[in-house]
């Protein structure tokens, strides 16, 4: 069988030129290249048409093939079915239709043989309203549990606003036994957990401790500023509050978010030398940072949100400039902590950050119909079909795929897949994984499936993993391309960021450069094409300065200034040197 590989005058083309940091194996989650998945839409194993942890062991050799270094698994607790898995009834335990303790050991260990590590979504923010804890905190007010949750005897004057708008009209709902009110960010079915409480943060560390000595690598924590929520303690409840009040009415337990992130992260440090935090922080840069703390007491990686969405609006716009400027305000980091490119996640699209004239830039653009959007901040589509271009497709992964960071992928990126929009809410982008022409997701008819795939010039008749492993022009082969380029070059996960002023406006041009590495790439918004001119400024070294095309192998002669003609949505990578060289454009 005939697959897409990375050419000699590639690999030569990216090789290093020096040596990455010595703690680089210590550090590997900062240039790890990760794929998110949904293992009951992954692959069925038994035929009852829902995706299992032995559907997910068969097809890691495809992973691995992919280039994916490390999984990062939603939710496979057992679960009360009302969010997707992430309304919990067991943290402990492992959801039946999908496997077992047993499989989950077996699923890591087959995995790290092919150089795969595995992290796991840590959503101990709440519980599912049938969870055990909550079943007794709701008995009296009396009863021992009742504290691991947080209760008013009436909502707060200002509550923090729902998640999820369109199913919650506040954070704050009563339950009828006792009379008053607990603490939901996101559904009523998902009460709060009071972390305040020490014995909730017990738990929190007998979970953690249970899953590393497992074997998982990391935690992607989920909704980090609602975890980790230093006011959940002020309640003004009397002694029905968060945790209780002493008897000047301070709260009995003291809570400070940062603190006891700072306290997680050392009990990671004590149970594991390579577990890290991937935390969600959907919040602009000057307030991520808090998150980054320390370089030994805060997340380790943070999701890249600002640029990411910003991305959309150059897109909307065909012009580069937004996301260079949000890039160019992307706070460096020091070697312990690092920042996680994206394109889009599991959940919505979000576009949060965005002031709302450009949000609706966006929407007009990619989310035209209401239908296509979520709580009127996000949009509920795959990348493929919003764009409606393969070529502007592949030039945005290329870019995610070119900055320093650690890239992350979503289930089915790497072949296009597209959403069904006839699927409520998130769930539109959560469908079974396109192995082949009739689906390949289950034996069980279609009917059965958990999910229904997406039909049309989306369905697997036409987007599919069968068809692009033998076509060097596909999608697949297009991204295995740019994960083994970026592989290629751990250096660039070590880089710092320089962002070229100048240029065409439909043009993105940055510098990737280490101590005595660099590489310029330059990326086209642009559906018609782009001109620009590159000079390479190394002072008394100019006449020897060069442009190494990453992809082709091609040396150009970079002495006088480079002329640069971008097929529409074109994108080139170059090794330059000297790797100090000044770049400029026009």
């Amino acid at each position: 069988m005939t697959r897409f590989r990375i050419t000699q005058s590639q690999m030569l083309a990216g090789a290093a030129r020096r040596p990455i940091p010595i703690d680089a194996a210590d550090l590997w989650w900062r240039h790890a290249v990760f794929y998110c998945i949904d293992i009951e839409t992954f692959q069925d194993s038994d035929g009852d048409g829902v995706g299992d942890i032995p559907g997910l062991i068969a097809r890691l050799p495809y992973i691995a093939d992919l280039g994916v270094t490390c999984l990062w698994l939603m939710p496979f607790f057992p679960t009360a079915h009302r969010d997707d898995g992430y309304d919990i009834t067991d943290f402990f335990s492992v959801d039946p239709r999908l496997g077992t303790l047993g499989d989950v050991v077996e699923l890591i260990r087959v995995a790290r043989g092919l150089g795969i590590r595995i992290i796991i979504d840590f959503v101990m923010n709440h519980t599912s309203d049938r969870h055990p804890w909550f079943q007794q905190a709701r008995r009296s007010k009396d009863d021992p549990k009742r504290h691991w949750y947080v209760w008013r005897d009436e909502p707060p004057e200002k509550p923090d606003p729902p998640v999820f708008p369109d199913k919650e009209d506040s954070t704050w709902t009563r339950d009828e036994k006792t009379g008053q009110y607990y603490l939901h960010h996101f559904l009523h079915t998902q009460p709060d957990l009071n972390v305040a409480l020490p014995e909730v943060r017990r738990e929190i560390e007998k979970n953690l401790g249970l899953w590393l000595e497992i074997g998982v690598s990391g935690f992607r924590v989920d909704a980090v500023p609602f975890l980790f929520n230093s006011a959940v303690t002020d309640t003004g409840s009397g002694g029905s509050n968060a945790g209780g009040t002493g008897s000047d009415g301070t709260p009995a337990h003291p809570y400070d978010g940062t603190d006891h992130l700072s306290r997680v992260r050392g009990f990671l440090a004590r149970r594991s030398a390579e577990a890290f935090l991937l935390g969600e922080v959907n919040l602009p840069y000057e307030q991520q940072t808090d998150w980054f703390a320390g370089a030994r007491d805060g997340l380790q990686l943070q999701f890249d949100f600002p640029s990411m969405q910003r991305l959309y609006l150059s897109l909307a716009r065909a012009d580069a400039r937004p996301l260079g400027d949000s890039l160019a305000s992307r706070p460096a980091v020091d070697s312990e902590q690092q920042w996680a490119n994206f394109v889009r996640n599991h959940d919505e699209l979000t576009l949060d950050q965005l002031p709302t004239t450009e949000r609706d830039e966006v929407f007009e653009a990619f989310a035209p119909d209401e239908g296509m959007r979520v709580y009127a901040r996000g949009i509920r589509r795959r990348l493929p079909p919003m764009l409606g271009d393969e070529r502007a497709t592949r030039m945005v992964y290329a870019l995610a795929f070119s900055l320093p960071g650690a890239p992350v992928l979503f289930y089915g990126e790497e072949i296009g897949m597209g959403e069904n929009l006839d699927l409520e809410g998130r769930l539109a982008v959560r469908t079974p994984m396109q192995w082949a022409r009739h689906g390949g997701f289950s034996s069980a008819p279609a009917s059965r499936w958990v999910r229904a795939m997406p039909e049309g010039a989306y369905g697997s008749e036409n987007v599919n993993v069968e068809d692009q492993l033998t076509d060097p022009g596909s999608m697949l082969a297009h991204v295995r391309q740019i994960i083994g380029l970026y592989r290629s070059t751990p250096e660039q996960a070590w880089a710092e960021l320089e962002v070229v002023q100048g240029g065409p406006r439909e043009v993105l041009t940055h510098v990737c450069r280490g101590e005595d590495w660099a590489m310029l790439a330059v990326h086209s918004f642009s559906g018609e094409g782009a001109s620009l001119r590159v000079t390479v400024d190394a002072g008394d070294e100019t006449a020897d300065a060069v442009l190494t095309d990453r992809v082709t192998g091609e040396r150009i002669d970079a002495s006088a200034p480079v002329a640069l003609e971008l097929e529409p949505y074109g994108w080139r990578w170059f090794l330059l040197h000297p790797a100090d060289a000044a770049v400029r454009v026009r």
